[in-house]
């Protein structure tokens, strides 16, 4: 197959500036694993931070070597999560949705980069203070949690932004790239490499049910919503500006726009909507995915999706962008 190389390849050792998210509850040390093995970078997600789960997912890579996700608020109601997930020498530890800054010196003790989620200039500078060594520059378009810039236009300012204040800083792409197009044009706007979520969660190792894969396959990009509904049937307090990106379905149209009343409820439906969850009800249940979700026609293995997507992302960057030039 075809490989790219770019100062992500050559600063964290690997074939491809492929990383799949730290998706919470999905991105198991299976599917971090496999994406490794393809030559990208797998994260396990640390989520709400489940101490338990965190170490039987990395035992679930093995050997292989992978890198490791939190959500920055709760990892602060849980600090503790921290040293094990560092102990298990993680090529990089991600940061998102929160200030850095508490976790930060221990994790540059340890020697493992950082690795901050953004969805906002200000937010890159934050990162920046913190000293991370690379930054996500992630658009709206993104399943999960998110904010509203889109990712056309803030990767590139991004990327200025970088070159002026901090050139040694690399940059990843995130929010709505899902093959070869979206890996080049990453690169094109200034990135050294893309943050995947919703292809790779729409992967056979991902720890996602059939039945929200199969409404995947069946979504466009028109198909999903920005709400805060999920969190509210799950009892989170996400801060503000944060929302998440699903699938518009059934629970969505029933509740939006009722959110007091929903909340009023919420010891009747939340056990309802668990269940739901749980068994893969693609209606009654948020299905975490992105616009992306209309690039995804199918459920292979995440090794696959690597490659496809480099060796589509090498021809547009090869020999058909030949055509364009006079």
């Amino acid at each position: 197959m075809a490989r790219l190389v770019t100062r992500l390849t050559r600063r964290l050792g690997i074939e491809h500036p492929v990383v799949s998210a730290p998706m919470a509850l999905a991105a198991g040390g299976a599917l971090a694993a496999a994406v490794t093995r393809a030559g990208g970078l797998g994260l396990i997600g640390g989520g709400y931070g489940d101490g338990a789960w965190l170490e039987n997912e990395f035992g679930q890579a093995g050997n292989t070597r992978v890198g490791c996700g939190f959500i920055t608020w709760s990892l602060a109601k849980q600090p503790h999560l921290l040293a094990p997930a560092l102990a298990h020498r993680p090529a990089a530890l991600m940061l998102s949705f929160g200030d850095p800054q508490p976790f930060a010196a221990d994790i540059a003790a340890a020697e493992v980069p950082l690795i901050c989620q953004c969805q906002s200039l200000d937010h890159v500078r934050q990162a920046l203070d913190a000293g991370a060594s690379i930054v996500v520059a992630q658009g709206g378009e993104a399943g999960g949690h998110g904010h509203r810039r889109a990712t056309l236009p803030f990767v590139p300012e991004v990327a200025d932004l970088l070159a002026r204040l901090s050139p040694d800083t690399l940059l990843l792409a995130a929010g709505g790239i899902a093959d070869g197009r979206g890996l080049a044009a990453s690169l094109m706007l200034g990135a050294d490499g893309v943050l995947v979520g919703t292809r790779f969660w729409a992967s056979r190792e991902a720890l996602v049910h059939a039945g929200h894969h199969a409404a995947a396959v069946a979504a466009t990009g028109d198909g999903t919503v920005r709400t805060s509904l999920p969190d509210i049937a799950r009892q989170l307090d996400w801060p503000k500006p944060f929302d998440i990106r699903v699938a518009d379905n059934d629970f969505i149209e029933r509740w939006t726009g009722r959110d007091d009343e929903f909340r009023a409820a919420i010891e009747q439906e939340a056990p309802a909507y668990r269940a739901a969850f749980a068994a893969g009800d693609a209606q009654n249940a948020a299905v975490i995915f992105g616009e992306a979700a209309g690039l995804v026609a199918d459920i292979p293995p995440a090794g696959e999706i690597v490659t496809r997507m480099v060796d589509e992302a090498a021809t547009l960057l090869g020999e058909k962008a030949k055509g364009f030039l006079a």
